[in-house]
């Protein structure tokens, strides 16, 4: 677990895992590599791999393989240093001042410079990048000016005060700042081979990265090469020479191939064969809890949803959670009555006002809600619900179109898209209506669950616009208390769950297949599994 890190001086060292593997490899398109294969299942396609643009857990994934931010996490999710060799942090919690490892080189062999990461910084909120992340700079001064358009970029108040010196000045003190910069997206840039590519520096031959691997080749809809960086800073310590991550859209094919042996470790584990995994291969079954939660997504821009609170609650109170996670998933989830999973650090998640109704209690009050609403036999609500290609979320939409139709009498119109298109379509807010999503933390902190529903945030793809929420937001980000930060933070969430912006469903666990011969693996709440913490034992 994370705890915010309060000192003046601080030197961390970098925690990583020293493993052997022993498995030959070929790297494809055609290219001969030698050494030690990991295969992964990574899910769907990532959308992007540049730093500063990515946005999905797939992109994620592989973005820790190629690039280090200044601090990153060990193999059972504690924060320590990256590329930064450790940092100063003023009495005032207002001005960090890190030094960068002076060992630490690109993947071309040049050296890692403070400047670096003043342009990774100042693109990542620059608002022609148009970044998913922005806001994970918000504590910098000037930061949300930048993202606004009411400042230049090169405003922030970041600074190479040497070549390997970083001066980070924050417009107020935030107690999880060092975890933010584990983000991809606050990644450095090598701007050489920017300027050179423009905005093809992402591509395979042209991507520069500061990471433990390198890119070495993409074939959309199959397997993201990537082959150990001999540049890295701790290269001595990283066992597998080549990771292979594979994308399947399908679960359940991503278990045929984990059985064929051509996996290592799944991304996911489909419903359908939990039960039996759990039986017959319960060593190779992961299952721990994870800081995330599943929900569906109102766009609030629609009128019959915008206008209608007791419509959204409606919906919400007509959806069996005990049946969803006991017999459409069955993997070990629990039904989610809040935005903020359990576990977070320092915060008590509020609980929507009808939790701890019986199941018909809630579906008559859903009933006379809907009602309410305008809605009934002669005038059924038409509705669309969007999710992406999977068969869990389709089984979930099956399931939850069914309770909609049995307790409240009208028929969702199922819309299945691809994962790419759905994305999109979710941050136009234009035709979708309600829509599957989900957020998974990115630093132990209820701020990462709460923040993406600010009027201003990029992530706010529900429409969602309140004056009030936004104002306790942000008074909990001016709080240096840490008890009353976490009041405003808890308000804030019950305001939220009673205005119904989303359905929260489930909160995640994390589930992966692992291979018996894959050391280094330590489940985490983070779910975070760095491949250069983990080898392969030789085959015997």
């Amino acid at each position: 677990m994370l705890t915010p890190i309060k000192v003046k001086q601080r030197r961390a060292a970098a925690l990583l895992v020293i493993l052997a593997v022993a498995l030959l490899a070929g790297c494809q398109p055609p290219a001969e590599t030698s050494g030690a294969l990991l295969n992964r299942g990574i899910g769907p396609e990532p959308e992007t791999l540049d730093p500063q643009l990515a946005r999905t857990l797939q992109a994620q994934h592989v973005l820790r393989d190629l690039f280090e931010g200044l601090t990153t996490y060990s193999a059972a999710g504690e924060l320590v240093a990256g590329a930064a060799l450790g940092w100063e942090i003023s009495d005032d919690g207002l001005t960090y001042v890190f030094s960068l490892r002076p060992e630490a080189l690109w993947s071309n062999g040049e050296p890692v410079t403070a400047a670096d990461f003043v342009a990774g910084f100042r693109r990542l909120v620059d608002p022609a990048t148009a970044a998913f992340y922005a806001e994970t700079l918000a504590p910098v001064q000037n930061a949300a000016e930048i993202v606004a358009g009411r400042a230049p970029p090169d405003s922030l108040g970041v600074e190479a005060t040497g070549r390997l010196e970083l001066t980070v000045r924050l417009a107020r003190p935030t107690p999880y700042f060092l975890s933010l910069l584990a983000n991809p997206a606050t990644c450095p840039v090598n701007t050489a081979s920017q300027a050179e590519h423009g905005d093809q520096f992402t591509k395979p031959g042209n991507l520069v990265s500061n990471g433990a691997y390198r890119l070495v080749s993409w074939e959309l809809g199959s397997v993201i090469t990537l082959a150990r960086n001999p540049h890295y800073w701790n290269d001595a310590a990283t066992s597998i020479d080549t990771v292979r991550h594979h994308v399947t859209e399908e679960p359940s094919a991503e278990l045929y191939r984990y059985r064929a042996g051509e996996l290592d470790v799944t991304s996911t584990v489909p419903s359908e064969a939990f039960s039996q995994l759990r039986a017959e291969r319960p060593a190779e079954l992961r299952v721990a809890p994870s800081l995330g939660v599943y929900y569906y997504g109102y766009n609030l821009n629609h009128a019959a949803l915008g206008d209608s609170p007791a419509l959204r609650e409606a919906l919400s109170l007509a959806i069996d959670r005990d049946t969803l996670v006991e017999k459409v998933i069955a993997r070990g989830e629990q039904p989610a009555w809040s935005i903020v999973p359990p576990g977070v650090d320092n915060y008590a998640p509020p609980r929507l006002a009808y939790a701890q109704m019986s199941l018909a209690e809630r579906q008559e009050q859903a009933r006379r809600l809907y009602a309410e609403a305008g809605y009934g036999p002669d005038n059924p609500l038409t509705i669309e619900l969007r999710y992406n290609t999977s068969e869990t979320h389709q089984r979930i939409a099956l399931a939850i179109q069914s309770m909609w139709r049995e307790v409240l009498g009208f028929e969702a119109t199922l819309i299945n898209e691809e994962f790419r298109v759905l994305i999109a379509n979710m941050r136009a807010k234009k035709i979708t209506q309600i829509f599957r999503t989900n957020w998974t933390g990115d630093y132990n902190d209820a701020y990462t669950f709460l923040s993406i529903f600010e009027s201003s945030n990029p992530s706010n793809m529900f429409a969602y616009t309140s004056a009030e929420y936004d104002s306790l937001l942000d008074r909990a980000a001016n709080q240096t208390d840490m008890g009353r930060r976490r009041l405003f933070l808890e308000e804030a969430e019950r305001l939220l769950l009673a205005e119904h912006p989303v359905i929260p469903i489930y909160y995640y666990v994390s589930k992966h297949l692992v291979s018996p011969r894959l050391r280094g693996w330590q489940d985490n709440v983070l779910d975070y599994h760095y491949s250069h913490h983990l080898s392969i034992e030789p085959a015997r």
